[in-house]
């Protein structure tokens, strides 16, 4: 009785609206893909208060960091933009080891567990961060930070696994507005509170943050995970870090093109408190302008998080990504020769706009294509990907800033822009390719295909 009520419980997984070939394709799942018992829109707001106040504590001095260089920690001119470009490095670095590791142990553990683990981790770096007396020390917590937090690619799989497919897009667009709406308002709060209290202020606020954070997804987020066992060949826990072959021929390409666009989103990012400091003229005050383009940027990206991330769900992801590339690329050009606030704001503004379409598309479309019950890997490798290009952008910008100037880094990052079109292209009919030509070019795979082709 035990066996014939398993398997009638394993055959109705599609449900009773699916054809009988859906069924079939579906039944090698071991769980649905959105247990009833968990309300994904729940889940999506309490995730999304944390991610928003996650990432307002990041943004309260994370960005002033090259002011703190200077004030605080004695740092010259003339090495400044080498501890920039470290600064900038050092997080992505440890991010892009341990990244996988953490989304083993999310498909191992659960979802839930890895994103308190990441506020948490992220609470006790970033307190830390305001007692520093050295340049060296303040790596040192980044490269620290790299591997205890992470918590976007948490909740990205955290939502993802609990939202039906048909809504991956909203949901994770909307997620993406929190990083970019918590962006905006830590940098706007943070600015005025760098100027009037002090850098380390700043910093004893971020780790004060994320413990709330971290509340929010304790009491309110719930999460139905029944652990998978072992495999008879198993290397321990960790035996789920290495993808399958089907996983990775599917996850491959937009994995590559995620290390792509991080390189180009980076590429000029750290250096940006720089630039505005070069316009004003002077330290004093620039941190409060800086949290006000920040701020500004923030905006951006929660209008194209949400207007993006609903479209992607209508218009294919390539597309998409295009424009946006296409965009970013044409509004990055004018600030090498900008002067004025004025002038930076609107053009960094629309910028960003277009820029904040590229992350969340490659999301939902790596969404799409992976099996529920292994987005924790697949998008721990997705936030190593991501961090590749992030380790290289910020040290390729320091090289630019320090043999040419900050001018030049917004000379050449529109080039980087303009290449992701080509490669989204290229990712589109390799795609295309591997789900063996059932799937035209620039759509996205039905997951019942994923399922076919991974099993």
């Amino acid at each position: 009785m035990i066996f014939f009520k398993n398997k009638n419980k394993a055959s109705s997984i599609g449900g009773p609206d699916n054809s009988p070939g859906d069924k079939d394709l579906r039944s090698n799942l071991p769980l649905p893909e959105t247990p009833p018992s968990v309300s994904w829109q729940r889940n999506l707001v309490f995730v999304w208060m944390a991610q928003f106040l996650s990432i307002m504590g990041f943004s309260f001095g994370i960005p002033f960091v090259p002011y703190f260089f200077q004030e605080e920690l004695g740092v010259k001119a003339d090495d400044l933009a080498m501890w920039v470009a470290l600064f900038g490095a050092a997080t992505p670095l440890t991010l892009a080891i341990f990244s996988p590791v953490w989304g083993a142990l999310a498909d191992r553990m659960g979802r839930r567990p890895m994103l308190l683990r990441a506020y948490f981790g992220a609470s006790i770096i970033l307190t830390l961060m305001g007692t520093v007396t050295s340049p060296i020390w303040l790596i040192i917590l980044r490269l620290g930070q790299g591997v205890l937090t992470g918590t976007v690619t948490a909740s990205q799989a955290l939502v993802s696994t609990h939202t039906p497919n048909h809504r991956s897009g909203l949901a994770l667009g909307s997620l993406n507005s929190a990083v970019f709406s918590g962006a905006l308002m830590g940098a706007f709060v943070g600015g005025w509170t760098a100027e009037l209290f002090g850098y380390r202020i700043a910093f004893y606020f971020s780790g004060f943050v994320m413990l709330i954070s971290a509340s929010l997804v304790f009491f309110g987020v719930k999460e139905v995970f029944h652990r998978p066992p072992l495999p008879e060949k198993s290397g321990g826990i960790f035996a789920g870090i290495k993808p399958s072959v089907g996983q990775l021929k599917l996850a491959l390409p937009i994995l590559l093109l995620m290390t792509a666009v991080m390189f180009a989103r980076q590429f000029d990012a750290s250096f940006v408190p720089l630039l505005v400091q070069q316009i004003h003229g002077k330290i004093e005050g620039a941190a409060l302008r800086t949290g006000m383009l920040f701020a500004l940027c923030g905006l951006a990206g929660v209008f194209s998080g949400v207007s993006l991330g609903w479209l992607a769900d209508r218009v294919s992801p390539g597309k998409i990504g295009k424009w946006s590339a296409f965009f970013a690329g044409l509004m990055m050009l004018p600030q090498a020769f900008v002067w004025s606030m004025g002038l930076l704001f609107p053009i960094r503004f629309l910028m960003i706009f277009a820029a904040g379409g590229l992350d969340p598309v490659l999301q939902i479309w790596l969404c799409k294509m992976t099996p529920a019950q292994s987005r924790g890997l697949i998008f721990g490798w997705s936030a190593t990907a991501r961090a590749v290009g992030w380790v290289f952008a910020p040290l390729a910008g320091g090289l630019v800033a320090g043999a040419l100037g900050i001018r030049y880094i917004f000379l050449i990052g529109p080039f980087f822009y303009f290449t992701l079109i080509f490669l989204i292209s290229i990712t589109v009919k390799k795609i295309e390719s591997n789900s063996g030509g059932k799937v035209p070019p620039d759509t996205p795979v039905p997951p019942e295909m994923i399922t076919e082709k991974s099993a």
